[in-house]
């Protein structure tokens, strides 16, 4: 990715990651067992300029609810909001600066 301390910056002020460890060139992140490897690419093109591409996970959280409230709070970019969907998931999708998007859900029925 072209900007990849602001994607890292993003993925950990704004969605709640924490780094793993810290690697040149390369950020390793996580959200609980949820793990992404960001790599620095400053010649490619944008996750955005993917188009439909750009959707690269799809990630069941155990709280869905809690996890929306705070990356709401922490001023992420919501693309939609929480909400149950047809296919019995309820969830969110967000929107990094880069372009990629990524869905936050829950099994319906799977509340604790």
């Amino acid at each position: 990715m072209p900007e990849l301390q602001k994607e890292k910056d993003y993925y950990i002020d704004k969605l709640g990651f924490v780094e793993d460890f810290p690697a040149p060139g390369w950020a390793f992140l996580s959200l609980g067992d949820f793990k992404v490897m960001l790599g620095e690419c400053p010649d490619d093109a944008k996750a955005r300029d993917t188009g439909c591409h750009s959707w690269y996970a799809h990630v069941i959280v155990e709280d869905v609810n809690s996890l929306y409230a705070d990356v709401k709070a922490r001023g992420a970019k919501i693309l939609s909001a929480l909400a149950d969907k047809p296919w019995d998931i309820r969830e969110f999708s967000v929107e990094t600066p880069d372009g990629h998007r990524i869905v936050f859900g829950q099994i319906i029925g799977s509340e604790r």
